[in-house]
């Protein structure tokens, strides 16, 4: 999972608004200004027939600052990516 959902910095964030690229999703914000230190991302690859699935998931960060739910309380209402 993305530790991105539990940080601070999401909302701003450069490598999380490229996750969401990535995986087609709308973007917490058009403009980050947030540059992390460090990120290390996890891709996952799945092939089912002719279909290639990615997953990007943001697995350490030395810029991570907890802040528990902060993805949640900026989509309330809406699943956590997972």
């Amino acid at each position: 999972m993305c530790i991105c959902v539990n940080c601070h910095y999401v909302d701003r964030c450069v490598t999380y608004n490229a996750v969401e690229t990535q995986h087609q999703q709308p973007h917490l914000t058009q403009t980050p200004n947030f540059d992390p230190n460090e990120p290390s991302i996890n891709v996952n690859i799945r092939t089912q027939e002719d279909v290639i699935e990615m997953e990007w998931d943001v697995v350490g960060c030395l810029s991570f600052k907890q802040e528990t739910g902060k993805w949640s309380k900026l989509r309330p209402g809406e699943l956590v990516p997972t």
